[in-house]
């Protein structure tokens, strides 16, 4: 990992309200990345590796029997990034599925395919100047471009991915691609977890964004309800005006069925732990290490409709495609629609300040 150069160190008294957060809560929370740092599992979407005194401060985390404040205050040190940053949110979705489909459960949330292959240190590089983090093998071991979204919806190519559930329409399913897992509630009262399991490597493209700026949504309105329903007013057939905007995100996401102990937790993040509300954060991979503390002031609507103000330490535990940039982040806001109908009202100005650990500073 290598910090941004523009960073400027600050003291624990400059970061306002440091010591009013529940800092034994966020020791928890970096405790279960540090079991992540030192126990050598695959990270599931790889990041910037750990500097040496992370992997330190894991060490002590996991030995150490004090107060959550004085640990973070033994160990790191606050660096205020340039300013304002920008927070979004995210949560994961909790809807109905079908293990077969049947009317009103007609579109499959698809598993990994066997052909494709993720390319994270050296991506798929197109004669149009696009990078592909994802390619298909080909039976002589060559890549190619894997299939966008409109291909890979229309079946106009075919993937070998097999359908996992049944959900009511592309919107559910384009959604809980956008958060990287779903709690999907079956007919027979059980559920089944979705986890994030491999994308097929074009860039993401924020629908949202594209409704904002061509007039579809005034931008003070734009609210994932809002867009929900935007979409299907626009029509989901295969040509319909709603069904060509989702395609022009041409990053479709994969999944699989998990029944680990820790995605019992929550959803589990690229980091591969399971994420925290409030706590866990998604960053730039290309940038920062999982693992890292930040110190994020804002004011959203994470209680209520009303922004009020939000100021704690979060941990980098996952990242995002659409997260880009030194002071960016997605909060992990939790599991259901009242935490997505918040999380999609989040687009904010943010002060931000990551620890660091001291050994290695800049």
């Amino acid at each position: 990992m290598r910090a941004p150069g523009d960073l400027a160190p600050v003291a624990f008294e400059a970061v306002p309200g440091f010591d009013e957060d529940d800092l034994d809560a966020a020791f928890a929370v970096f405790r279960r990345s540090a079991a992540r740092l030192l126990g050598g599992e695959a990270e599931q979407r790889p990041a910037c590796p750990p500097p040496a005194g992370l992997i330190d401060a894991a060490r002590a985390a996991l030995r150490a029997d004090c107060r959550g404040g004085d640990f973070f205050r033994r160990w790191f040190a606050p660096w205020r990034l340039p300013q304002p940053g920008f927070v979004t949110a995210y949560y994961e979705p909790e809807i109905e599925a079908r293990l077969a489909p049947e009317p009103g459960f007609e579109t499959p949330a698809l598993s990994r395919p066997p052909d494709l292959v993720t390319l994270n240190d050296a991506p798929l590089r197109l004669a149009s100047g696009e990078a592909l983090a994802g390619a298909r093998r080909l039976p002589g071991g060559a890549l190619a471009p894997y299939p966008d979204r409109r291909a890979i919806e229309t079946r106009d190519a075919a993937t070998g991915a097999v359908p996992l559930a049944w959900l009511r329409d592309p919107v559910e399913l384009f959604f809980i691609q956008v958060q990287g897992s779903a709690r999907l509630r079956l007919d027979d009262g059980t559920t089944l977890a979705l986890t994030y399991d491999g994308r097929n490597g074009w860039p993401y493209t924020s629908i949202g964004r594209l409704a904002i700026e061509r007039g579809l949504i005034p931008e003070p309105e734009m609210s994932l309800v809002r867009l929900k329903r935007q979409l299907r007013d626009m029509g989901l057939a295969p040509d319909a005006p709603g069904r060509r905007l989702m395609h022009e995100n041409h990053s479709y996401v994969f999944f699989r069925i998990d029944d680990s102990e820790d995605r019992r937790l929550g959803p589990i993040g690229g980091e591969g732990c399971a994420l925290t509300p409030l706590r866990a954060i998604a960053v730039d991979r290309s940038i920062w290490c999982y693992g890292l503390p930040f110190w994020i002031a804002t004011r959203v609507p994470w209680e209520s409709e009303a922004e009020t103000g939000l100021n704690r330490l979060m941990i980098a535990q996952d990242t995002g495609s659409a997260i880009l940039g030194a002071a960016r982040a997605d909060l992990f806001f939790g599991s259901g629609a009242r935490a997505g109908a918040l999380a999609g009202r989040v687009r904010h100005a943010a002060e931000f300040t990551v620890l660091l650990p001291r050994a290695g500073t800049p």
